[in-house]
């Protein structure tokens, strides 16, 4: 259930900063930071995580590991706003669905990991549904393999990280690094077309308010239910947010669908199930080999 409401939060994440309009994608990024460090510097008084936090601190590595993250998930932020504010939720849900197979190659790249042979076939899948979108639509997906390889690549950051950072103290610090970053867009920002902060009514202020909360929240759901179920579940849940974020984009805010659009969504979807039933195959395997290594 924690891994599930995360995945579901994440999926609504495109309605909700529709409701923050008209606070541009920018300005919009810039209190997500400031707002998400204030609700973690918050959560550490409560949860008295200060002493772990100083302890990290402490450690230059991993300071630098939290620094490179805060980059990732910057992008990922900037990059995820502008295409929600700017009608391509669909290309979103897209780069969330391709995600899983840019962590395979990521797998391979970094981590020197021997690819099996589905995995392999679902790697060819991708490739040609990019390549169908890009001759039939007409357009790079480069919000979608924008997402799909800053999260990618996050993940991977966060997998070097290891249980050394918990969830709370490292988006402490990804934000914290982030923070003058946030400050300096909120003050182009209003010298420049105004802050939208409390000029849109208190409804919308209340809301602006909570993207801290609606940022972190997920985030740390997230972090509480990997630590207490298989990889393998975690895998077959995080389809709800691009399912979800799909749906919002073609049905609710009717986005365009044409043909090769599909076609490129159903190849994707295709590499999917393929890489998803090796990996329930693998798991079982492995569970099978540990269980007969355990009564022998």
């Amino acid at each position: 259930m924690y891994a599930f409401s995360a995945y579901l939060l994440w999926g609504f994440l495109p309605l909700y900063f529709l409701l923050l309009l008209p606070t541009g994608p920018w300005e919009l990024v810039a209190w997500r930071i400031v707002l998400s460090l204030g609700f973690c510097a918050l959560l550490l008084t409560v949860v008295r995580g200060w002493r772990r936090l100083a302890a990290i601190v402490r450690q230059p590595r991993l300071l630098l590991w939290t620094a490179l993250a805060g980059v990732l998930i910057y992008v990922n932020w900037q990059v995820f706003i502008l295409a929600a504010l700017t009608g391509h939720v669909i290309e979103t849900s897209l780069g969330y669905f391709i995600n899983p197979i840019v962590t395979v190659v990521l797998g391979v790249l970094v981590l020197r990991e021997r690819l099996r042979p589905t995995q392999w076939i679902a790697l060819a899948l991708a490739a040609v549904a990019v390549g169908v979108i890009v001759v039939g639509y007409g357009a790079f997906p480069w919000v979608a393999l924008t997402l799909a390889f800053s999260f990618g690549l996050y993940g991977l950051v966060k997998k070097r990280l290891g249980p050394a950072v918990d969830a709370v103290s490292g988006l402490t610090l990804e934000t914290l690094w982030l923070a003058p970053v946030g400050i300096a867009i909120l003050l182009v920002v209003s010298t420049t077309t105004g802050l939208t902060m409390g000029a849109a009514g208190p409804w919308h202020a209340v809301l602006l308010c909570l993207v801290g909360v609606v940022t972190a929240v997920p985030l740390l759901l997230f972090a509480a239910g990997a630590r207490r179920v298989p990889l393998t579940v975690i895998g077959l849940l995080q389809f709800v947010a691009p399912i979800l974020q799909f749906i919002t984009g073609a049905w609710l805010l009717g986005e365009p669908m044409p043909l090769e659009r599909w076609i490129g969504f159903g190849l994707v979807w295709f590499a999917l199930i393929v890489l998803t039933v090796d990996s329930l195959v693998f798991a079982r395997r492995a569970r099978v080999v540990s269980d007969v290594g355990a009564l022998t």
